[in-house]
């Protein structure tokens, strides 16, 4: 059963692969749209991390699979197939909800703040999704190294990044009086309220 399912997972981890080309593809094109429209690029020291980050979890969880002959272990594997299927769908909940807005890096724009969708309940659904993905995917063939490291380094750079961009959108009204009372990534009641 090793090398069937190892097969498998080596197509699923092509198939996030080209979701993810196709995503830096659609991103380009809306980003050319928000910029003609008067919104600017925030410039990112850690988008090229962010990118190696992504790129060395799908290599890191087909190389550790394949080399440290990871199991597929049926309750762990379908578990985490079930939560990437979730993912998914949250995914195209937050596409649809932000449409022309969805890109890849921070771009300030001109257009309304989104409050429908994901974003009704939190500030930063898509990042909820992404570190969820992070161990999840590694997981479904055991492979928790990459899984370890790979969420990790993307905690350092959800970070970073969610600090540079925070900083525009609070310096928003619309979006501080809309957004800023809201958790970031689960919604959460705080205590006190």
């Amino acid at each position: 059963m090793g090398g069937h399912t190892l097969a498998w997972y080596v197509a699923l981890l092509m198939g996030v692969a080209l979701l993810r080309v196709a995503e830096l593809l659609v991103s380009r094109r809306q980003q050319m749209r928000l910029l003609a429209e008067g919104g600017r690029r925030v410039a990112e020291p850690s988008y090229l991390l962010m990118v190696v980050v992504h790129a060395a979890l799908l290599v890191g969880s087909g190389m550790e699979a394949w080399l440290l002959r990871r199991p597929f272990l049926p309750l762990l594997g379908w578990a985490m197939l079930a939560l990437l299927g979730v993912c998914l769908i949250g995914r195209v909940w937050v596409w649809r909800s932000l449409g022309e807005q969805w890109n890849t890096q921070i771009v300030a724009s001109v257009r309304p703040v989104v409050t429908t969708g994901p974003y009704r309940y939190v500030r930063h659904p898509n990042y909820t999704i992404v570190i969820v993905e992070m161990f999840a995917l590694p997981l479904v063939h055991c492979a928790y190294l990459t899984a370890i490291a790979c969420s990790a380094l993307n905690a350092v750079v959800l970070w970073q990044r969610i600090q540079a961009e925070e900083r525009i959108l609070l310096a928003q009204p619309e979006y501080r009086r809309v957004m800023a009372g809201k958790p970031r990534f689960l919604p959460v009641r705080r205590r006190g309220r």
